[in-house]
C-alpha cells in the first residue's frame, strides 16, 4: 500500500523486524539444547529416570517463559524426552560428532550450542559440519560458504548422498560428480573421500585422546567411558530431521541399513554400524533444535515438519514465493502469474494465491465444489521446492552476490520506468520502504486508476439505463389483453344490498316436437 501496513497494535513491518532482532540478542543465551543430568553407575534406573525428567521439566520452562513473549517467535522444538535421550547417548558414544545440514540454508540446520555441549562432556570431541545436497549450489554459492566456514573456524565437508548412492548403484558414473574444482573447501566428496576424511579425523582424535590418557589416565576414563575403552573411534550423526543422516549412512555402510522415506521422524531409535576396524558410525534421530526466526510454515517449507500434516498451505507457499523470483516460477512450471497492480510495487513477490491459482488452472486440479484444488497444489509445490527442482538457496549473513545486483536492477528498472533508481537503492524485500520512495508516481497511478474506474461504473450504468428502456418498450408493444365478459353475473337491481333472483323456467310443450308428432 501507500503507508507501511501497521497492526493492530500500531507498529509497522519494519519496527517488528527491528524489535525482534533486539529481543532475539537479548535472549540468545537462553536457547540450548537440554543437558543430562550427571549420573554415575552407582544410580538405580529409577533414579536416573526421575533425574532426567526434572532437568528436561527445568529446561521446557525456561523455554515456555521464551514463548510468552509476543515479539519471539520460537521453533516447534522437539518435546519428547526419549528422543533428547537418544541424543544424549549418541554425543556421549561419538568421538567425531557429524552434524548434518542441508546446503540450501546451512545456518538454518546449524546448533552452535550443540557444539558447545559436545565439548563440555569431551574437550577431544570435535563437530563436523557436513553440508550435505551441495549438488544444488553452483560452485560460486560453495565457494562463499567455503569463505564463511573458514573465517569461522568451522570444520566442514561438501558431500551430495543422492549422487553418491546414484554412484553406488551404477546410474551415474564418478567422473559425472563435481571433481572439476580441484580445491578441497568446495569440492563435493565422493564416498570413498568422505570415509577417508572421517578415519582421518578419528585418527587424530585417537592419538590426541592417547597423549591426554597418559598424562591422566584416570581423567580420561571418567570423561568417556565407552569411546576410550572400545577399539572403534565412533562419528555421530545428529541433525534435523529429513536433511539426510540415513541417507548419508546407507551410502556410507554400502547397501540400506537405515529406513529412508520424504516423511521427517522416520528414524526413532539410534544405531551403530562398524565401517572398518578404526571406525564405527551411528545414526541418530532427527530432532528439532529449539531456535529463534523461524516459524511453522517455514519449518513445513524446509521439510522439517510433514507437508501432509500442514494446516494453513498458503501460509507455507509464501514462504517459497518470497525467496523464489517470480520468472523461476513461471519457467519451471510453464505458467503466467498475475502482474503486480499499477499502485503496488511492480518488484513485489507473487501471492500464494496468485501462485496456487495459477498452478491449478495450468494442471487442471479442481475440487468438488468447482473451485481449485489448492491443498493438492501446494502439496506437489512444496514437495518441488524441497527436492530441489525449484533453485533456491540462501546466503551468509550480509554478503550480496554481483548476479543478483545485476539481475535485479535491470528488470525493476524496466518495470518502474524512471522511477526505479530510488527504489533500486532500497532493500527488496523490505516493501514498506519501496512504497516511501515512490509515493507520488505511486498516487498518480492509483488517481488514474480510479478515474478509469468511475469511467467503467459510467458505462456500466449507461448500459443498465439503456436496457431498461429497452425493456419498456418492449411490454409496451405486447398485445393487449381481451377482457373477460362478465355481464352474465346478477347485478343489484334494487340497490338494498341483495342481488336479483332471475328463475328460469322449462317450456312444458316442446312446440317443434309437437308438430312434428302431429304431422305423423
Amino acid at each position: 500500500g501507500l503507508i507501511g501496513r501497521r497492526d493492530a497494535t500500531g507498529e509497522t513491518a519494519e519496527e517488528r523486524r527491528r524489535l525482534r532482532k533486539e529481543q532475539e540478542a537479548l535472549y540468545a543465551n537462553s536457547l540450548g539444547v537440554p543437558r543430562r543430568p550427571p549420573w554415575t553407575n552407582r544410580m538405580t534406573a529409577e533414579e536416573l529416570d526421575t533425574s532426567e525428567r526434572q532437568a528436561f521439566l527445568e529446561w521446557r520452562r525456561n523455554l515456555a517463559r521464551l514463548e510468552e513473549n509476543d515479539k519471539l517467535v520460537l521453533t516447534p522444538f522437539e518435546k519428547n524426552i526419549d528422543i533428547w535421550r537418544q541424543l544424549w547417548r549418541v554425543i556421549e558414544r561419538s568421538d567425531l560428532l557429524v552434524m548434518v545440514v542441508d546446503a540450501r540454508d546451512p545456518l538454518f540446520y546449524r546448533c552452535p550450542d550443540l557444539e558447545v555441549y559436545a565439548k563440555e562432556l569431551d574437550e577431544h570431541k570435535r563437530t563436523m559440519l557436513l553440508v550435505n545436497k551441495a549438488d544444488l549450489l553452483p560452485l560460486n554459492i560453495r565457494k562463499i560458504w567455503a569463505d564463511y566456514f573458514k573465517e569461522h573456524d568451522i570444520l566442514h565437508v561438501f558431500w551430495s548422498a543422492k549422487a553418491a548412492t546414484a554412484t553406488l548403484e551404477g546410474k551415474m558414473s564418478s567422473g559425472e560428480e563435481d571433481s572439476a574444482s580441484p580445491d578441497m573447501d568446495t569440492k563435493i566428496y565422493g564416498r570413498e573421500e568422505l570415509l577417508m576424511r572421517l578415519q582421518a579425523e578419528a585418527k587424530s582424535i585417537a592419538a590426541q585422546r592417547r597423549t591426554s590418557a597418559s598424562k591422566g589416565e584416570q581423567e580420561a576414563s571418567s570423561t568417556d567411558s565407552v569411546s576410550s575403552v572400545a577399539k572403534h573411534v565412533v562419528a555421530g550423526f545428529v541433525g534435523y530431521p529429513n536433511v539426510g543422516k540415513s541417507s548419508t549412512i546407507n551410502a556410507l555402510v554400502g547397501e540400506k541399513k537405515t529406513g529412508v522415506t520424504h516423511t521427517p521422524g522416520k528414524t526413532k531409535h539410534f544405531q551403530t554400524l562398524i565401517i572398518s576396524e578404526e571406525l564405527m558410525l551411528c545414526d541418530c534421530p532427527g530432532l528439532v533444535f529449539p531456535s529463534f526466526s523461524s516459524s511453522r510454515h517455514e519449518m513445513v517449507s524446509c521439510g522439517v515438519l510433514p507437508i501432509d500434516r500442514m494446516t494453513k498451505h498458503r501460509e507455507a507457499i509464501q514462504v517459497v514465493a518470497d525467496r523464489v523470483p517470480r520468472d523461476i516460477l513461471e519457467q519451471i512450471y510453464k505458467i503466467t502469474l498475475a502482474k503486480p497492480k499499477p499502485y503496488e510495487p511492480q518488484s513485489r513477490p507473487p501471492t500464494a494465491a496468485e501462485l496456487l491459482r495459477a498452478y491449478c488452472a495450468s494442471r487442471g486440479h479442481v475440487s468438488h465444489g468447482g473451485q481449485p484444488d489448492e491443498t493438492r497444489a501446494a502439496r506437489q509445490i512444496l514437495k518441488d521446492y524441497i527436492d530441489g527442482k525449484i533453485p533456491h538457496y540462501e546466503l551468509p549473513p550480509g554478503v550480496v552476490t554481483d548476479d543478483e545486483v545485476a539481475t535485479t536492477e535491470p528488470t525493476v528498472a524496466a518495470a518502474e520506468g524512471p522511477t526505479a533508481s530510488a527504489a533500486d537503492e532500497s532493500d527488496s524485500d523490505d516493501s514498506d520502504e519501496q512504497d516511501d520512495t515512490t509515493g507520488v508516481p505511486d498516487m498518480r497511478c492509483l488517481l488514474s486508476d480510479l478515474e478509469s474506474f468511475d469511467l467503467a461504473a459510467a458505462e456500466g450504468s449507461n448500459v443498465t439505463g439503456n436496457k431498461k428502456q429497452h425493456q419498456a418498450s418492449q411490454k409496451q408493444r405486447r398485445k393487449p389483453q381481451r377482457k373477460k365478459d362478465r355481464s352474465w353475473r346478477a347485478s343489484n337491481d334494487g340497490s338494498d344490498g341483495t342481488a336479483v333472483v332471475r328463475d328460469f323456467q322449462k317450456p312444458a310443450v316442446n312446440t317443434p316436437t309437437a308438430s312434428v308428432n302431429g304431422n305423423v
